[in-house]
């Protein structure tokens, strides 16, 4: 099973820049989408009602802000529409999706570089999704958590780590939260197949980063430690363009 994560940076603008062609080329059994951008009211049958997919979506009350997507060739038993903690859900960042041997979270993280506040409210961002986790994983569920994290955890997984030291999306807090989350038994699944490899999955539009490939790293599918042995493979496509970042994939057995 292919499943693959995209901030698509507007669901909206991907679609202009082929997404729907891409999509049936590539044919991944899920996929969620990240920073949709979009109301209900604004998504359009032929984004809704891809063919050979199940679709679901999530959106911020803040019109063209956050918002997540989920396509999938398999029915999930139930998908579950955030947290259940107003505060967060109220900027559509999660959609879980409840399969027979696995529990899927498709999430947005925060950005923390607004403000102390911001970052904050992403720091309990994170320990919430922890806490959430941990809970299904109580009840024997095992858990792949994929999305955009909005954090690179070490110096391999961005470019120039000493100048970014002390910016939000590195900062020592940030980086120590997926420190735990490895703790938990949580596995980066592109860390256990390329434990030394140098690829990223975001560039900056604002400084041509793309074409000197100054990125980060800071997409990532985690899964619970139960899943290891079902691990197949990793992959960051970053020859996929059309947003800020590039799809990253992992492909899991039976």
């Amino acid at each position: 099973m292919q499943i693959y994560s995209w901030n698509v940076n507007g669901i909206r603008a991907i679609k202009r820049k082929g997404f729907l062609d891409w999509i049936t080329e590539e044919q991944p059994d899920i996929i969620g989408l990240q920073e949709t951008k979009i109301q209900d009211e604004q998504v359009t049958d032929d984004l809704r009602e891809i063919n050979g997919y199940y679709s679901y979506f999530s959106f911020a009350e803040r019109k063209g802000y956050s918002g997540v997507a989920l396509y999938s060739k398999y029915e999930p038993i139930s998908v579950i529409h955030g947290l259940g903690i107003e505060r967060f859900d109220r900027e559509g960042r999660v959609l879980i999706a409840v399969y027979p041997d696995f529990t899927l979270l498709n999430i947005y993280f925060p950005n923390g570089k607004r403000s102390k506040k911001r970052l904050q409210y992403k720091l309990d961002f994170y320990d919430a999704v922890l806490d959430y986790c941990e809970e299904l994983r109580g009840k024997d569920q095992e858990i792949i958590m994929f999305g955009d994290y909005n954090t690179a955890h070490h110096e391999i997984d961005l470019k120039n780590p000493q100048a970014n030291k002390d910016t939000s999306g590195f900062l020592p807090v940030e980086r120590e939260w997926l420190d735990k989350l490895e703790d938990h038994g949580y596995i980066d699944t592109y860390r256990y197949f390329y434990p030394d490899k140098i690829e990223y999955s975001w560039w900056s539009y604002r400084t041509r980063a793309r074409e000197r490939d100054a990125g980060w790293r800071i997409d990532y599918h985690f899964v619970s430690e139960g899943l290891e042995d079902r691990l197949q493979d990793a992959q960051i496509l970053s020859d996929v363009m059309g947003s800020d970042h590039c799809p990253v994939t992992i492909e899991i057995g039976d």
